[in-house]
């Protein structure tokens, strides 16, 4: 089976005209404004665009020091997006993360406390430090975009987006996330180190930053200081580009082998299970943000194959003898993805 000439009849006769009216700007400024902070990692960066323009939730997990704060605060600054940040430890209570009920000594009345859930763009730090009964609290909110304290049920803001990180090393006081919550996330992303060149561009813009002067004291400078106030884009431009992203077209060879797909994943003799149809539905979305963020109009194998490790790797697990022969998870769709190449 091919997965060949899935692009647009268009093509045959190019264009250096975007085929977005300008709506794709918003990818170029948001990067450019987060490269004023952070050196490379411009794959990181197409995968938090590609959860703004879908609405789906990220994953980020990398060992400490790949800036995956400081890439998703610099992010939120960009963009006039509601942030809030939570800190995942062991003693985290739903209530600190959805709110709670709390009694005005005033009035004598108990009043709704809204928690760091209420915002556009929820960064969960280290979210596998959490305990089960914190990490469910999660799921309501990322599945349906509502929260429910007290027995009232209450909306989360539009867009609401939560970017997650993982530290994969450290597994003292850690818990494994469900199944059911890992599925929730449309994209798992793993972060690299970054090259020798980028590695030495970090190093001179840290040498370089200087001092941070407040109060008649000092302390140097981070990273984190040098994130502009201002966004370069609003609310409006996302909206746009999210708009745009619909337009996308998807052919139906390219739905056909998506769907192909996901369905060798739950035939494979190595999966005690494969990939749900969230997964082809996130692959299609995904691809299609892809697209845009590369101005087109149309999805092509590539996005596929750029994206499949991300939307997929997470939601299958090994069967027990696959893993004792030394099998992964990786192993097993990059032999798929070349059966259907």
């Amino acid at each position: 089976m091919q997965i060949l000439q899935t692009a647009s009849p268009d093509t045959a006769s190019p264009s250096t005209k975007s085929p977005f009216d300008g709506a794709n700007r918003f990818c170029d400024d948001v990067r450019q404004r987060v490269g004023e902070v952070v050196v490379g990692q411009d794959a990181v960066v197409e995968r938090i665009l590609i959860a703004l323009f879908t609405g789906g939730h990220l994953m980020l997990q990398g060992v400490p020091g790949l800036a995956k704060t400081l890439l998703v605060n610099a992010v939120a600054k960009a963009i006039s997006l509601q942030f809030s940040r939570i800190q995942f430890t062991i003693d985290l209570l739903p209530s600190d993360i959805v709110g709670s009920e709390i009694l005005d000594q005033k009035t004598g009345e108990f009043r709704v406390q809204k928690g760091p859930v209420f915002a556009n763009l929820l960064l969960a730090d280290e979210i596998n430090r959490a305990a089960p009964k914190a990490q469910s609290a999660m799921l309501e909110a990322m599945q349906e975009r509502k929260v429910t304290i007290g027995g009232e049920t209450f909306k989360l803001p539009t867009p609401f987006l939560v970017i997650a990180t993982q530290n994969p090393v450290e597994q003292a006081g850690t818990f494994e996330l469900p199944e059911a919550q890992l599925d929730r996330f449309m994209l798992y992303h793993r972060l690299d180190y970054p090259t020798a060149d980028e590695e030495t561009e970090i190093l001179r813009r840290q040498l370089g930053m200087g001092l941070k002067r407040e109060d008649g004291g000092a302390v140097p400078k981070t990273a984190f200081d040098m994130i502009a106030d201002e966004p370069c884009a609003s609310i409006a431009d996302l909206v746009r580009a999210m708009e745009a992203v619909q337009k996308v077209q998807v052919s139906d060879v390219f739905m056909k082998h998506l769907v192909e797909l996901v369905r060798r994943t739950r035939e494979s003799r190595l999966l005690d299970f494969g990939c749900s149809p969230r997964a082809c539905l996130a692959l299609a979305a995904a691809a299609r943000a892809r697209a845009f963020i590369h101005d087109r109009d149309y999805v092509v194998p590539e996005d596929l194959f750029e994206l499949a490790e991300d939307v997929m790797l997470h939601r299958i697990r090994l069967t027990y003898e696959a893993a004792a022969e030394g099998h992964d998870g990786r192993e097993v769709i990059e032999s798929i993805l070349t059966d259907l190449g």
